[in-house]
Parts: structure tokens; C-alpha cells; sequence
């Protein structure tokens, strides 16, 4: 009985079974503000992996990496993922809706979405009781004093495709970081403040291959710390990659 419930908790916090769909980040270490991402697949819960892509180079935040809040990570020891302190979530992640200043997804597209308007906006002030959700105001006209810095739509091109992923969300810790995302990076060599960017091409071939009812997740690790946990965590075999 006793070595059934080790084996059993050990996947317990890992990939679930649903996720048929998931995104892979390695960073070199903790304090690497570049790496790169791999898309996997499977045909059915719980089966074996399968590459879909060649790595693909991203971008983290300034600072690197630290464990976040999500399917797995948030029980880890170590250096934590706080409110502007620029690095991004480590661990594994459920990914949430599409916003995006379209009306429509790319072409191929099939995911749930919102087109963002000029009353939304994703809260990352710690004392508010929004703390990390998306919020719409009543009247973008006559916003209220916190809304101009933490408004969505800013017609910047980084921000044409936001692609949440679901760290300190269920339910939000303040402090604990707020509004991850996948977007478009700035810059080859212009990492974020504590997201997950790339050119524009991968992250439009990243919004075509995603799937709602195939519950994708995105995993963020540093190398070391991945291959210590791939088999617990349920995570494919990584390639070869630089």
C-alpha cells in the first residue's frame, strides 16, 4: 500500500492525464533569460509523447526564472515567483483564453478568444481584490484612477496575441505575480518582465496547433530541474537542443 501511494502521488502533481497537448520550455539555469520551447502531443491521456516542432528560441523574464503557482511547481523549494521581480513562472501550467486586438484568430485557429476592447484590463495591483483576473470596466471614458497602467489595449504590436498562462490563478496569491502570458517578443534580445515571448511566426504557429478540448499545458523548467523531475511529472523525453 505503501509504495502504491508513492507511485500514485508522484504523477499526482505532474501533467494530467487530459493534457494531450503540451508546450516545453527549457532555460540553461535560473538566472537564463533565453531558451527554448518544443510542442508535444499525444493521442490520447496519459500516452506516450510525441515532438511536433524543432526548438524554437524564447525569451523569459530579465531576470530568468523562478517556481510559480500552477499544476505543479507551487509545493517546490527554492527561489519564488513574486510581483515585479522580473522572472517567469517555473513549473507546469494550464494554458487559458486568447486576447488579442483581432476579431478573428489566425487562420487554422480554433481555441476560445476574446478580442480585447478599451475597457479591459488585467489587474496587477497587489491590494486590489481583481489581483490577477481580467476585468472589464463600465465606461473606458471616464476609467478609474488605476486603470491607465494596467489597461489591455495599447495597439502594441508585443500585445496582438496574449496567450494566458494560468500561474497564481486558482485562486490568485497577491504578491505572487500576475498577467503571464505567451506574446510576441520586443526584440531578439529583449527578454520580458516576467513572460514567455518569440518571434511572431512561432507564436501564430503555437495559437493554430492549440485546442481547447485537448486541455494543453505548458511546462517551464530549467534543465537540470527538468530531467530530475521528467518521469514523476510525466514529461517527454527532451532532444537535443542548444
Amino acid at each position: 500500500m505503501g509504495l502504491w501511494l508513492l507511485v500514485s502521488n508522484a504523477h499526482a502533481d505532474g501533467v494530467p492525464r487530459e493534457c494531450t497537448q503540451l508546450i516545453v520550455a527549457i532555460a540553461p539555469d535560473w538566472d537564463s533569460m533565453r531558451g527554448q520551447m518544443i510542442r508535444f502531443e499525444r493521442s490520447s491521456a496519459g500516452g506516450k509523447w510525441t515532438q511536433v516542432d524543432s526548438p524554437v528560441p524564447v525569451l523569459f523574464g530579465k531576470n530568468g526564472v523562478a517556481w510559480g503557482s500552477g499544476i505543479a511547481g507551487q509545493n517546490e523549494s527554492g527561489l519564488r515567483k513574486k510581483e515585479r521581480d522580473g522572472r517567469a513562472p517555473a513549473g507546469i501550467f494550464r494554458i487559458g483564453k486568447i486576447y488579442t486586438y483581432d476579431p478573428q484568430l489566425p487562420p487554422g485557429a480554433d481555441y476560445p478568444f476574446h478580442q480585447v476592447t478599451k475597457a479591459d484590463a488585467w489587474v496587477d495591483d497587489i491590494n486590489s481584490p481583481d489581483y490577477n483576473r481580467f476585468v472589464t470596466i463600465d465606461d473606458p471614458n471616464q476609467p478609474p484612477p488605476w486603470f491607465e497602467k494596467q489597461k489591455m489595449r495599447h495597439n502594441d504590436f508585443a500585445y496582438r496575441w496574449l496567450v494566458e498562462i494560468r500561474h497564481n490563478s486558482d485562486p490568485p496569491v497577491p504578491g505572487h505575480g500576475s498577467a503571464i502570458f505567451f506574446h510576441i517578443r520586443r526584440g531578439v534580445s529583449r527578454p520580458s518582465a516576467g513572460c514567455t515571448t518569440m518571434a511572431e511566426e512561432n507564436l501564430v504557429n503555437l495559437i493554430q496547433w492549440l485546442r481547447g478540448p485537448r486541455h494543453p499545458c505548458y511546462a517551464l523548467l530549467p534543465r537540470k530541474e527538468y530531467e530530475a523531475r521528467r518521469q514523476a511529472w510525466d514529461l517527454p523525453e527532451l532532444p537535443a537542443i542548444e
